[in-house]
């Protein structure tokens, strides 16, 4: 018995089968998703094996890497790009303008074995946003929805057999990609020939270049299908200061209710319990959480040290040891950089202060555990 479709069931019929495609692993993470955000300067390879090994986000994200520099091969920025196994779902972030350059380097992120590729269209650094990328890219939605289906279109090529040389990727960067993939191998006991299977791509953004225009920038995205969108709940005007408008973040939620894109929100989020809350009480998929994690790699499994005690002190002087020894022995950039996050953990405790002074002046990870043996417990 013959039968007709309405034009309009085929292209519901053909949206769902789209997003059944590229949600990859999004659509298997158990809700809610409480993962780590990516942070500029904040979320190396080292950061996120700490995190990883220490508490379990439900995933992790690369700190954002110019595509243009990539395509270029600038190999050395693929720094940015290190990860283990036990950082999967792994998913690396990239920004820019140029659509070329975002199709190469999806593929070069599909080489290393990526759970999936984010584009930056958040970060709201004046030095990012004046080229038009970053949170720029929300003034310029045409752009923004090209740079999607480029990321897309790369991500099935590479599944259907595209090389990284047909793809016109740097001979550097394939090079360095060959190396990572081995290393990580040796490191973690896994297969270094990546299988070709069609990774996610996702879009990580904010409610608004200098307005909110949540809803209506939502909607823009969702014609480009998105395995996710999160949502930072401040403008690029705003950069981090006040407080983030997750009213905003719940109406464009809304606006993606039924689309089968999974929406997360951020902003402010200061512990696991406020994490679950407002997922609910935003009607979201989950959150991303960022600076509550500084000096926190136990933050999402919930059992933060107590500072208030011998045992807690010193649980937290042999993570700082071990966080200088990994950074030191699997990162190329000058140890200086991790000072920082060595820092962060100098919290909540008297002597903290004068702990924190002398880690800042540490050079490599023996002095780190010079500094920790000489510190004295005051409480």
């Amino acid at each position: 018995m013959m039968f007709q479709i309405s034009v309009e069931s085929c292209i519901v019929l053909a949206i769902f089968i789209l997003i059944q495609m590229i949600k990859g692993f999004w659509e298997k993470l158990e809700r809610p998703i409480i993962g780590l955000s990516p942070m500029d300067g904040v979320t190396d390879g080292a950061f996120r094996y700490m995190v990883c090994k220490y508490s379990q986000p439900a995933l992790t994200m690369t700190e954002f890497t110019n595509v243009e520099g990539l395509a270029r091969g600038a190999s050395q920025m693929m720094e940015a790009f290190v990860y283990r196994e036990i950082e999967r779902p792994a998913v690396a972030q990239i920004y820019g303008v140029e659509v070329e350059s975002f199709y190469k380097c999806t593929l070069l992120m599909c080489a290393l074995g990526f759970d999936g590729v984010d584009i930056n269209m958040g970060c709201p650094a004046n030095k990012v946003a004046k080229r038009g990328s970053g949170a720029a890219l929300i003034k310029t939605p045409a752009l923004a929805k090209k740079i999607v289906r480029a990321c897309q279109k790369a991500a099935k090529d590479w599944a259907e057999g595209m090389t990284l040389e047909e793809g016109g990727v740097a001979p550097e960067c394939i090079a360095e990609a060959k190396r990572m993939n081995e290393r990580r191998a040796e490191l973690d006991g896994v297969a270094s020939e990546v299988e070709r299977v069609e990774i996610p791509v996702s879009v990580k953004t904010r409610v608004g270049f200098d307005e909110i225009v949540a809803e209506e920038w939502a909607k823009h995205l969702l014609e480009v299908r998105p395995a996710n969108i999160t949502m930072h709940g401040r403008t690029l005007r705003q950069m981090y200061l006040g407080l983030a408008d997750w009213g905003a973040i719940e109406r464009a939620a809304r606006v993606c209710d039924g689309s089968g894109v999974s929406f997360l929100g951020n902003g402010d989020v200061k512990t696991m319990g406020e994490a679950r809350e407002w997922t609910e009480q935003y009607g979201l998929d989950g959150v991303l959480v960022g600076r509550a994690t500084f000096g926190s790699p136990w933050f999402f499994g919930g059992k933060v040290p107590d500072m208030e005690t011998v045992e807690g002190i010193e649980q937290m002087l042999k993570v700082v040891v071990e966080h200088a020894q990994y950074y030191e022995e699997h990162m190329s950039t000058p140890f200086h950089v991790i000072r920082k996050h060595l820092a962060w953990y100098c919290k909540g405790f008297e002597g903290a202060k004068e702990l924190r002074m002398a880690l800042m002046r540490v050079d490599d990870s023996k002095g780190v555990q010079e500094v920790v043996e000489n510190f004295e417990f005051k409480g």
